[in-house]
């Protein structure tokens, strides 16, 4: 299983670059991959498909924004996001296993945070962002506390999801 380093570099390229070097590592070792988004709106699944040819190894993307959406696409447990909230460790985990399991990818990313302006709490204040990266038996969970604007959070969040797939490949490669 790739283990991801604790706390993830965060990349200095631009999400294009990382989304180019993405496709070419999913072209190499032939994986295909997917995303599960909610603070992000579909960003992730953006930057991936601006590469030409990206269709190749990314077919399907979920734009899971309301807990509704994460239970009935995903199959996030209502007891869970009861338990610990959308955005949480538990939560980005299971929409990993959701995502790669109804779209057949062998790698996904997840994302749930607090974007901002509003929405925050003294617990997961604006900023605070869940990412897992994995598949169905293993996945990689890490929080994150962005600043700046809720344009800043959501950039952010997409160039780190990139980051953390270009590194569990490369890992997973090792």
């Amino acid at each position: 299983m790739p283990r991801l380093p604790h706390a993830l570099p965060m990349y200095e390229s631009e999400p294009g670059a990382l989304a180019e070097h993405l496709g070419r590592l999913c072209r190499e070792h032939r994986i295909e991959v997917t995303t599960a988004e909610s603070c992000t709106g579909g960003g992730i699944a953006a930057a991936i498909t601006e590469v030409a040819g990206s269709s190749a190894y990314f077919t399907t993307g979920y734009v899971t924004y309301a807990d509704t959406a994460k239970t009935r696409l995903l199959g996030v447990k209502p007891a869970l996001l009861d338990a610990h909230g959308a955005v949480s460790r538990d939560v980005v985990q299971a929409m990993v296993e959701g995502a790669c399991r109804d779209s057949g990818a062998q790698l996904a990313v997840a994302v749930s945070g607090v974007a901002g302006p509003g929405g925050g709490s003294d617990a997961k204040p604006v900023g605070t962002v869940w990412l897992a990266w994995g598949n169905l038996s293993h996945q990689q969970v890490e929080c994150f506390h962005f600043s700046g604007s809720r344009q800043a959070v959501r950039e952010q969040a997409v160039h780190q999801a990139l980051a953390g797939l270009i590194l569990w490949i490369e890992t997973m490669a090792e």
